[in-house]
């Protein structure tokens, strides 16, 4: 199971947020840069980056920190946060990133989905699937559709994708442990899938059980920025 640490950007500095709620931020760090060295430096090779900007905006916003995070470090970026266009995709390939995060523009335009699916490959798209009570939640989680999680996946599958990264809104920022339930129910349901857990983990042994589950990777952020898993305990998990 690949540990993939998040870096949530907000007028270009490291921040979290609780539920995705933005009065409930806070900055760790004003240097993202730094953040993502450090992480390459303590042996991790991947990095989930977030525009929460570009989330509440509708359009990718926190570009000089998307260029300076793959020109300084080697990690295998995957970026989301407002993407709406064919050309901020290209543009965020060409800086770097390996993989796009597409959650809100998915929900509402599926058709368009499909021919960027056609058109980049479906190893460079990752459907983001954010969920409140496993109904999809899209525009930087401030509305909830009537989308149903399964019948969001089962519709992408059915056109090639294969990487789902799937975050509980309630266990987000929380530190109180992942929904473990749910993503064994989705890898029921859909066994051929690259499930990518998010939100919740605040421990080893939440990174053990998500592991347990055969996910194909975690996300974490605030368990590393409070320092409830240190840099070095993470290398355990995948020595």
């Amino acid at each position: 199971m690949k540990i993939i640490p998040a870096i949530d950007i907000i007028d270009g500095q490291c921040v979290r947020l609780s539920q995705g709620d933005y009065a409930q931020m806070k900055v760790y760090e004003t240097d993202p840069v730094s953040v993502a060295r450090s992480f390459e430096a303590a042996g991790l090779e991947n990095l989930h980056l977030v525009d929460l900007d570009g989330a509440k905006q509708g359009k990718v916003t926190n570009w000089k920190v998307v260029e300076a995070i793959c020109k300084n470090t080697s990690l295998k970026v995957d970026f989301g946060g407002g993407i709406k266009t064919k050309s901020e995709i290209r543009q965020l390939l060409e800086l770097g990133v390996k993989q796009v995060n597409l959650g809100s523009v998915a929900v509402k335009e599926p058709e368009k989905v499909s021919i960027w699916v056609d058109e980049f490959g479906a190893d460079k798209i990752i459907l983001s699937a954010d969920v409140r009570e496993e109904r999809i939640a899209i525009s930087g989680w401030t509305e909830t559709s009537s989308l149903s999680i399964h019948d969001f996946i089962s519709n992408y599958q059915k056109i090639g994708i294969t990487y789902v990264t799937c975050t509980d809104i309630s266990k987000d920022g929380m530190l109180a442990g992942p929904n473990v339930e749910l993503y064994a129910k989705l890898l029921t349901q859909f066994p051929a899938l690259k499930l990518i857990a998010s939100g919740g983990v605040s421990s080893l042994n939440d990174l053990m059980q998500l592991k347990a589950s055969g996910l194909y990777g975690a996300i974490m952020g605030k368990a590393i920025y409070e320092g409830r898993v240190s840099l070095t305990e993470l290398q355990t998990i995948n020595p």
